[in-house]
């Protein structure tokens, strides 16, 4: 990229520069080896992020030409082809490390089959397999030359398949989606002595997806693993007066499982009479970043990949402790708060300390009120559920919940309705600023006199996130802490 645009590195390079980092634990011969595919799957996941956002952002900017450098450091398209080379170049990378750590697991007797490795008995057990419980789980698309390309979800990985007529010898396309959000990615083969063997989801498919056809009188021939990223940056006007944050946030996440490709990746082997079809339907040329890969696709899933019982190829667990000061006053943690500050360091800490002084804070007869900024809750947030036992036993509780927590907008919405349902009371945010402060106030009436509890602190209120991330939390009764979580409120 010309150096008259760059006279800094410019952003999206150096996020990849950054992800770049995730690929070298991978390869890292010091780290655990299953931990190291982990980090494959981090990398993978952290891509598509990149490209459903950042990378969707500069390829809105095209149109701008030379007035977007201001904005983004360089011309669109020139931004857009530095980031292509990069990610090619990783992509190499990456698939040199995987392949590597292959041959690792092989030494410890740990075996990823394809569906042309599979004996006799494996056959019959992967067969098995799939009338069980995979065939209910697919839904074929056919694909005609004539009308319009289906709408491929973002995230999901399809097996594109070439289809032969057993009539006319005739040749057609169909989509067959991995159905990984129901299935497990990873199917377990019996153990043969002591050697593991896993064949992945894609390849129980590809093993018997004759069977999925055979019935409309057409034999499958090739089966490609592709997979489409969306532009999923949301549309949100500012026309506050007339759209509520809630409408226009609604309104985006809809736009969004619509949005534009921005990068078509694929099998390697992919023939070119495949690749061109697909091309041309989904409207995309070389220059829309085309990615060839490996076999498989969604790497994230492999964050899940069975450790086969071998903990000795893992991190050892971490243990989390309890804080010595609320391990003396089990029977009330406000009452701990109250007597010393509490500083509690994550994942080393438990989160249970958080859920149960809000658990507390929902039966005390003493509390009257809680006040919140919830920016990502957990999918069955034990956080919430205390907001919401809150309310039943008669608490006012308010949430200031951020709508604009990228990716968790859906999740946001579900808790806000839920809590607003039970009687709570609902802000949506700031218009033109983005709430991450992560802040609870607990106003409690103790001997006829005002008492009120804080939280301050990083990360977010949510229980699962907290045994991964490095966040602190503060608990403290001082109210010269105390005066930043007011403001808030």
């Amino acid at each position: 990229m010309s150096k008259k645009y760059l006279p800094y590195v410019n952003r999206e390079i150096a996020w990849l520069s950054f992800n770049e980092r995730v690929l070298q634990e991978a390869a890292d011969s010091n780290t655990p080896l299953l931990e190291r595919i982990k980090f494959l799957a981090i990398f993978s996941n952290n891509r598509d992020e990149f490209y459903r956002v950042r990378v969707a952002t500069v390829k809105r900017m095209l149109p701008l030409g030379r007035r977007a450098i201001p904005l983004i450091g360089a011309l669109p398209n020139d931004l857009l082809d530095t980031i292509l080379k990069r990610v090619l170049t990783q992509q190499n990378r990456f698939e040199e490390i995987y392949q590597h750590l292959l041959k690792e697991l092989k030494q410890q007797k740990i075996f990823i089959l394809n569906e042309k490795l599979l004996n006799i008995e494996q056959q019959k057990v992967v067969r098995s397999y799939f009338h069980e419980k995979v065939i209910s789980n697919l839904f074929p698309i056919l694909l005609d030359e004539a009308k319009p390309f289906p709408s491929l979800r973002d995230k999901s990985s399809y097996l594109f398949i070439r289809l032969q007529a057993k009539q006319t010898k005739s040749y057609s396309y169909a989509l067959v989606e991995v159905p990984t959000k129901s299935m497990s990615r990873f199917f377990v083969l019996p153990k043969e002595g002591d050697k593991n063997y896993i064949i992945l989801l894609d390849d129980v498919i590809r093993f018997c997806v004759d069977e999925v056809f055979s019935v409309l009188g057409l034999n499958a021939l090739d089966a490609y693993n592709i997979k489409l990223t969306r532009d999923a940056e949301l549309d949100i006007d500012n026309d506050v007066v007339s759209h509520s944050m809630v409408e226009k946030i609604s309104k985006g996440l809809k736009q969004r499982k619509k949005g534009l490709p921005v990068r078509l990746v694929f099998d390697g082997a992919l023939p070119d009479d495949m690749k061109n079809f697909l091309l041309k339907k989904i409207n995309l040329t070389k220059k829309d970043a085309p990615i060839p890969g490996g076999r498989y696709h969604n790497f994230k899933d492999f964050i899940a990949f069975p450790d086969l019982g071998r903990k000795d190829l893992l991190n050892p667990s971490l243990k989390t402790i309890e804080h010595k000061l609320f391990a003396n006053y089990r029977t009330s943690l406000l009452q701990a708060i109250r007597k010393e500050d509490v500083l509690l360091v994550y994942p080393y800490h438990t989160y249970d300390h958080i859920i149960s002084v809000l658990r507390e804070a929902s039966m005390s007869k003493s509390v009257e009120e809680i006040k919140i900024t919830v920016y990502r809750l957990a999918d069955s947030s034990k956080v919430a559920n205390a907001l919401i036992n809150a309310l039943k036993n008669g608490k006012k509780v308010t949430l200031v919940v951020e709508l604009q927590a990228r990716f968790d907008e859906e999740n946001n919405l579900y808790w806000a309705n839920k809590l607003h349902e039970e009687g709570a009371t609902i802000i949506y945010g700031v218009p033109n600023l983005k709430v991450h402060s992560k802040l609870f106030l607990i106003t409690a009436r103790e001997n006829g006199k005002l008492v009120q509890y804080a939280h301050i602190g990083t990360g977010n209120f949510n229980e699962k996130t907290a045994k991964i991330y490095t966040d602190c939390s503060l608990l403290t009764s001082d109210k010269k802490n105390m005066c930043r979580s007011k403001s808030c409120f």
